[in-house]
């Protein structure tokens, strides 16, 4: 396209009346007037207005009254619907939204002040990204939905609205180029939509897999980890300034193949692979300086070498394997730094400790110590990491603890100096949904739908890592996961076909065939933990594909922070 300049919608900027400009953005009444704006402006030669999402007949009059009125009608040159409001943060993961994300968060769903219009207005916002979704994948999905909660209303208003896409014929987005070109075009996707309400420990659960990690203790948003270095602990001489934090930014992107391969591994296997690809970069730097050296040419720079490579094989072999080897370096040193900082986290919080208690909790294994001493202990963890614990604890257990216990737990927990507040709800939450159906039946019968892995766990082989123990995770059935399990497809599932001519909910088709491929998508926030499960389960089941998408991102600070300030919009 030779681009040549990026600028805001709505910063400062200068006509340029010769040349062309391409709009990308979402159709506010906000943007609509900046274009509108820039039209009477008569700011550039010609207008491509590409929207992210569909804009209203109305909206699109106002940028034609302003076109008319600014004698521009014939430089706004195309208009475009995208389709394209969501993000897609990996080939088989996608969030709805990134920034105004409160508008559709946890919290903005479960108020317990929430009137219908604005709970309309929320569902309405989550149908329209996945409407996208699937205008961009092209395929028109069967949906299925447990019954009674958001993800209910939202899969009613997407079979509708795609229901109503496709009697259209002539405007339908799901005929033509874009089916062919489809990624499921041989077999309609199966769609199954989960509430967050259905399992709330996994959200607060410390993991051990090096994505989920880095999201978990770190700065992680994007795809992008953002690391502060410099001004240690080390003091500073008396009188001189305090040394600056700096701070560094990584992007764990698809190119990086050693981000590609060990995302999903427990960290002291990733911390194992950085070592061994460090001492591989070690051995080829230097059989490049060994050559070098029987070359004549040490200390010399790269162009000195190049210039006299043609002399021997060997030479010119590490000479083009240099720009692989610098990229090597730098992904080594990238990884060496990330893979630090949350060692720092798992050292310093005794991460490790929780992550196996947890996994005992979740699995009904034998505790080999009590909940109360590690509450108590203070050198374990924050007190939002106790806290986190004892949540895991109330939610997953099938017997809630005693008055007299519950009063000790929280004695210990204030005594941690631990906010309460996001028990009051829990609380709510545990009695409200064991009136209805208890969803997440945690460690009882053969089903487990709770949060990572659901493995039970040993100690392993000793890992250069002091101080942290080396979880061997042994291999497990992912059918007990909570999504997993939500693929199984219950019957009591809601199913719609919007396919099918009839304006009611579909019913089971006998002879359903089990699906190829699926997308899993949490109403009201998911995580990576999940995420990392259905990657598991997939790679299990040769054949199938499963994308994971959710409403929102979140880790579990920022969950608990959600938590932390719902008991205050309960009524009385």
């Amino acid at each position: 396209m030779g681009i040549t300049l990026h600028l805001l919608l709505h910063s400062d900027r200068d006509p340029i009346p010769d040349v062309p400009a391409i709009y990308f953005l979402m159709p506010t009444e906000e943007n609509i007037d900046r274009i509108c704006q820039d039209l009477r402006n008569q700011l550039y030669e010609s207008y491509y207005l590409n929207f992210i999402s569909a804009i209203s007949r109305s909206k699109l009059e106002d940028i034609a009254s302003a076109a008319l009125a600014a004698n521009a009608v014939t430089q706004v040159t195309k208009v475009f619907d995208q389709y394209l409001n969501f993000i897609t943060l990996e080939d088989d993961m996608f969030i709805l939204c990134h920034q105004n994300k409160e508008l559709i968060s946890y919290h903005a769903i479960n108020r317990a002040d929430i009137q219908d219009t604005d709970m309309d207005a929320i569902m309405d916002t989550v149908v329209d990204s996945l409407f996208c979704f699937f205008v961009t994948l092209g395929a028109v999905p069967i949906i299925r939905c447990p019954r009674g909660n958001a993800a209910e209303m939202v899969a009613v208003k997407l079979d509708k609205k795609l229901r109503e896409n496709l009697r259209d014929a002539r405007n339908s987005l799901f005929t033509g180029d874009s089916m062919a070109a489809g990624q499921f075009s041989f077999q309609r996707p199966l769609f199954v939509l989960a509430d967050r309400n259905m399992d709330m420990a996994t959200p607060l659960h410390h993991t051990w897999t090096y994505q989920a990690l880095i999201h978990d203790v770190l700065d992680f948003h994007l795809n992008r980890v953002v690391l502060e270095e410099g001004g240690g602990a080390e003091a500073s001489p008396a009188g001189a300034r305090p040394k600056k934090k700096t701070r560094k930014m990584y992007d764990l992107t698809a190119a990086d193949r050693f981000w590609q391969k060990h995302k999903g591994s427990p960290f002291p296997e990733v911390a194992e692979s950085v070592q061994e690809e460090l001492d591989s970069y070690r051995a080829q730097e230097d059989e490049v300086k060994r050559l070098k050296s029987i070359m004549g040419l040490e200390g010399e720079d790269e162009g000195a070498i190049s210039m006299l490579s043609d002399n021997t094989a060997k030479l010119t072999s590490a000479v083009s394997s240099l720009p692989e080897l610098l990229e090597k370096k730098r992904l080594i040193d990238l990884h060496t730094n990330v893979a630090t900082a949350v060692l720092d986290h798992i050292k310093s919080r005794k991460l490790d400790v929780y992550f196996e208690y947890e996994e005992k909790l979740m699995s009904k294994s034998a505790l080999e110590k009590s909940l109360l001493d590690i509450i108590s202990d203070p050198d374990a963890g924050t007190p939002e990491d106790k806290m986190r614990l004892f949540l895991i604890y109330y939610i997953t257990a099938q017997q809630a603890p005693s008055e007299s216990d519950l009063e000790q737990y929280k004695k210990a927990l204030m005594e941690a100096n631990c906010d309460l507040s996001p028990l009051n709800y829990i609380k709510q939450w545990k009695a409200f949904t064991k009136m209805a159906t208890n969803p997440a039946n945690y460690g009882n019968s053969g089903v487990k739908p709770m949060g990572l892995f659901s493995r039970v766990m040993n100690t392993g082989s000793q890992f250069v890592m002091e101080g942290v123990k080396n979880l061997v995770l042994k291999q497990h059935t992912a059918e007990t996961d909570f999504l997993c399990f939500v693929l199984q497809e219950t019957d009591d599932y809601r199913y719609f076909d919007p396919k099918m001519l009839r304006g009611s909910e579909s019913s089971i088709p006998r002879n359903k065939n089990p699906f190829q491929e699926a997308i899993v998508f949490v109403v009201g926030g998911g995580n990576y933990i999940e995420y990392q499960n259905l990657v598991d389960y997939a790679k299990s089941k040769p054949g199938r594909k499963v994308i994971y998408g959710c409403s929102e991102l979140f880790n579990a600070p920022q969950f608990m922070k959600q938590v932390r300030i719902l008991p205050s919009c309960l009524p009385g």
